[in-house]
């Protein structure tokens, strides 16, 4: 998600982070990426496997058709259970990072104060900001009826935009960086390699869902 590079730079910076403190933050970084895309690696092939299992007529256009899809190989009432505490569980955590992000980002182009350690009266805009990509986000779901579609079109939007994204991010670690910490020779390389099928594989995903 191009918006989690954006994440991940501000909070190393909010929560005060320094040189000493860069092995661990990477060994941070790489276990709770493979983590996160264990699991949702695994929700997704188990939800498939479960939804292709079953004869249907009509497609899963809406939320609660999805629930109604795996209700008959939990139950009525655990199938409901669990995947209300999924969709709960998943939301909360993407509106707490994508509109502290925003806050974030907004707060370093405008050089308002932008920190979670500070007050909200220290720091009335970025808490503002904040505040109001909750609201906004909470009407835009409420208001747009079908939610399938919107989650598509996000996602479609993240995968045209991640190339841009990682390449400026590239080019900063290989030329903004101190001299010790920049990109070089085979790390350099692989970095661009990896970038680039990652983003390659997501712009030819999003597309091949707009034909």
């Amino acid at each position: 998600m191009p918006w989690m590079i954006f994440f991940q730079q501000s909070a190393v910076v909010d929560k005060g982070l320094r040189p000493e403190h860069l092995r661990a933050a990477k060994w941070d970084t790489a276990l709770g990426s493979v983590i996160t895309q264990l699991i949702m690696a695994a929700v997704l092939v188990t939800t498939a496997a479960t939804i292709r299992s079953q004869p249907r007529a009509e497609p899963l256009t809406t939320v609660g058709q999805i629930a109604q899809a795996l209700i008959p190989y939990l139950g009525p009432k655990a199938g409901r259970l669990v995947f209300g505490l999924g969709v709960i569980g998943a939301a909360s955590v993407a509106i707490v990072v994508t509109s502290l992000a925003a806050a974030w980002g907004i707060g370093e182009m405008t050089g308002y104060k932008h920190s979670l350690e500070s007050h909200p009266r220290e720091a009335p805009w970025f808490y503002g900001v904040y505040g109001m990509a909750l609201v906004g986000s909470a009407v835009l779901v409420e208001r747009v009826p079908n939610l399938i579609a919107l989650n598509l079109g996000v996602e479609v939007m993240n995968a045209l935009l991640l190339p841009l994204v990682l390449g400026f991010l590239v080019l900063l670690a290989a030329r903004v960086l101190p001299e010790e910490h920049r990109l070089r020779r085979a790390h350099l390389w692989t970095v661009v390699a990896t970038c680039a099928l990652t983003g390659g594989v997501g712009v030819w995903c999003g597309l091949s869902s707009l034909i």
